[in-house]
């Protein structure tokens, strides 16, 4: 009914900059908060950002000052930008999202497939 597909991952030297956006399509009515989450092999998945309809913003401690999360509403669309990435910040990056569906008005929570990022030089 919903999807998000995520867009933007790959590899990336340190210090380096990327892009993430994540696109929500489906049975919309609209979305509350949108977040982007991260994991690495055998950790827990942690929250790295959130950001909600009226564009509050929450970040993690570990990616303040370097990340930043913003939306297009009108696209359904979250991005992330991360800035002087670190080997620490190799991760599989998670689209989430809380979902308010057409008709129905419920609200539901979507994950996206996930997209890596990798930082090394």
């Amino acid at each position: 009914q919903v999807q998000l597909v995520e867009f933007g991952g790959g590899l990336v030297q340190p210090g380096g900059s990327l892009r993430l956006s994540c696109a929500a399509s489906g049975s919309i009515s609209s979305i509350n908060e949108m977040r982007w989450y991260r994991q690495a092999p055998g950790k827990e998945r942690e929250l790295a950002a959130a950001i909600t309809a009226g564009g509050s913003t929450n970040y993690a401690d570990s990616v303040k000052g370097r990340f930043t999360i913003s939306r297009d509403n009108a696209k359904n669309t979250v991005y992330l930008q991360m800035n002087s990435l670190k080997a620490e910040d190799t991760d599989v990056y998670y689209c989430n999202a809380d979902v308010i569906m057409r008709w129905t008005l419920i609200a539901r929570n979507y994950w996206g497939q996930g997209t890596q990022v990798t930082v090394s030089s």
